[in-house]
């Protein structure tokens, strides 16, 4: 155990730094690190947390399999990802740490506060795990300091897999210099739900940690906030998306949990019966896309919300809503796939899924929010649309905006973001169902019960008045009206913006969560000197304007993403039978121009260097593909 010296501890000023909580599955160093990273988003530090998740639910503990905690990046500026490697960590055992290290997620000279009890204890096999882990990590400048965690944490509580995340918490807050009142009141408020008597004994163990940190730890880091910054809010992506349907006037949420999705309804399930909603849990995926396809026929605002395997087993009733026309809303939090794939890692590989995933024809919007604010409003752009053009909607985020924790500027509540009550004056002699608009392809909403507008409602194929047939020219049309009010909502749209020059040899492409490392990486090479810009994708269905003019101002069109796409050079891989990125498969047929991917499926958000690398890499090299 390092014990500090009676001199004041050494104290660094950084515009940022990066710090992991790792332990076995249940110790709650997720618990800690988002409280943590609460606590310096509203103090005002730009933040980003990333929830390490073990792919079981209760591996073996003290394994590397068994690494679960967070990651928490905190700046003086505005944070818009992960990062590349930890600064600081702090881990309960050497195994957890062990899988961190062999995953490069620390940097070379990392300081690494670790629990000392396993390197004197008492089962020889524990203490020769310990030293073959420091042997394998001894290759690294690693400053270690051992920290009595357990036998600290015993002092106040008799299970001490209930409060040594709290005893870090103190830990860092001396650290990096918290507001310990505002810690106080941020521990009171995830544990709201417990006694009092919980709420006092983690207060104790929190202010523990820092009474020892104080007495012992020869080192601190001070990471500024801005002097002046809007009034902010911090949550994670899936707390957003459900504030974000409140605020759009949805009122029914019907899901079935299935990670990362289910916290969306769990948070709905506090508040939205204050507001008018109501959260279904259906039986199974395919009766929640039942239940809110039914109540948006009766003419609520309802939504729907899963991630990747619960998306395909709702693939036919997404195809009824479309053939139908009935307004539906569908957050997808993608996960790794396929099948089951890995529940509790990122990956966005469900874009074809949700764009081409139904049988025939059927035309949808695709969304995907690329930050926690996005995932707030993206709720409210993806009501109006599904109303305005009687469509289905999906809105694609991912595990990584999911969970992660970020500030953002207080959204402005507009009225304007709700719907407007559904016209239910008495339908005329001469009005259909399906009426088409020849040149919008749009049609009046009908609601059941409203005064001569009864008909059946079908997925079969129909004509406007919602009569079954399967003549050529009613298919043909009814099959042009549902497409053409995509080519509508398109001609409303703007080109994305490009972040950088207009012109250069390397433009990345992304979507979604991957967007603040994409531009950290671009930003580095500029600085570098490369002549390297980025541009995002907001809407994915349909594609945004002015994309092949933009392309044509560099020489080389790359995308980023978290899919699967084959590398050149690899056994048997031939430009013919390359696999390519999703963005990048759409891309080059949407602008026919001759669009790269870099790609990579991980299970982890991708760090800036890790592009940064490619780009440099790819540049030197001068391919033109």
């Amino acid at each position: 155990m390092t014990t500090r010296t009676t001199a004041s501890p050494r104290l660094e000023t950084l515009p940022e730094h990066t710090v992991e909580v790792v332990s076995d599955s249940g110790e709650g160093a997720q618990k800690c690190g988002q409280i943590f990273g609460s606590v310096s988003a509203k103090m005002g530090n730009g933040c980003w947390t990333v929830e390490i998740i073990p792919a079981e639910i209760q591996p073996p503990a003290r394994t590397p399999g068994s690494a679960s905690g967070v990651r928490i990046r905190i700046g003086s500026e505005p944070i818009t990802n992960w990062g590349d490697e930890a600064r600081l960590v702090v881990a309960l055992n050497e195994q957890v740490l062990l899988a961190r290290h062999r995953m490069d997620a620390l940097a070379e000279d990392a300081v690494i506060l670790i629990e000392d009890m396993w390197a004197t204890h008492s089962d020889e096999s524990i203490r020769a795990a310990w030293d073959a882990a420091m042997k394998e990590m001894s290759g690294r400048a690693y400053r270690f300091v051992r920290v009595p965690i357990e036998q600290q944490t015993l002092t106040l509580t008799d299970n001490p897999r209930h409060g040594k995340n709290m005893f870090i918490l103190g830990l860092l807050a001396w650290i990096y210099d918290r507001d310990l009142a505002r810690v106080r009141k941020q521990i009171a408020h995830e544990f709201r739900k417990k006694s009092a008597e919980v709420i006092e004994r983690n207060v104790a163990l929190m202010e523990l940690g820092v009474s020892w940190a104080e007495a012992n730890v020869p080192f601190r880091f001070a990471v500024p906030p801005p002097d002046e910054q809007p009034e902010m809010v911090v949550m994670n992506g899936n707390q957003a998306i459900a504030l974000g349907a409140i605020a759009a006037g949805l009122e029914l949420c019907a899901m079935y949990p299935i990670t990362p999705a289910t916290s969306v309804s769990h948070y709905l399930g506090e508040i939205f019966d204050s507001v008018g909603g109501i959260v279904h849990q259906a039986e199974d995926e395919i009766a929640a896309a039942g239940v809110a396809i039914g109540a948006s026929y009766a003419g609520k605002v309802a939504f729907t919300v899963t991630s990747g395997p619960g998306l395909a087993l709702k693939t036919e009733f997404i195809g009824l809503a479309v053939m139908a026309e009935i307004p539906l809303v569908i957050v997808d939090v993608q996960r790794g796939g396929p099948s089951t794939g890995m529940p509790t890692k990122v990956e966005q590989a469900d874009l074809l899924a949700a764009l081409y995933g139904q049988p025939g024809d059927a035309p949808k919007v695709v969304l995907a929010p690329s930050t926690m604010e996005e995932c707030f409003h993206c709720m409210i752009t993806a009501r109006r649309i599904a109303e305005a053009l009687r469509c289905v909607v999906v809105v694609l985020t991912d595990a990584n905006l999911a969970t992660g924790v970020t500030p953002f500027p207080r959204p402005a509540l507009d009225a304007r973001w709700h719907s407007r009550q559904p016209d239910q004056r008495p339908v005329t002699e001469t009005e259909r169902p399906y009426a088409w608009d020849e040149r919008l392809g749009l049609s009046r909403r009908f609601i059941p019960g409203q005064r001569g507008g009864m008909h059946t409602l079908t997925g079969l194929a129909h004509d406007e008045a919602s009569h079954v047939t399967y003549a050529a020219d009613v298919n043909q049309r009814a099959s042009t009206m549902r497409s053409r009010k995509l080519a509508v909502l398109q001609s409303t749209l703007l080109a994305p913006p490009i972040v950088g020059p207009a012109e250069g040899d390397l433009l990345l492409v992304g979507w979604g969560s991957t967007k603040g490392a994409i531009e950290e990486a671009a930003a580095r090479a500029r600085h570098e000197g490369l002549a390297v810009s980025s541009t995002h994708l907001s809407f994915l269905s349909p594609m945004q304007p002015g994309l092949k003019e933009i392309f044509k101002g560099f020489n080389q069109v790359m995308t980023v993403e978290l899919n699967y796409s084959d590398r050149p050079g690899d056994p048997f891989i031939t430009e013919e039978n390359r696999r390519r990125g999703q963005l990048s498969l759409l891309l080059r047929a949407q602008t026919l121009v001759d669009i790269d991917c870099w790609t990579r499926v991980p299970g982890q958000p991708l760090r800036p260097g890790q592009i940064l690398e490619e780009v440099r890499e790819r540049l030197a090299k001068g391919d033109a593909r």
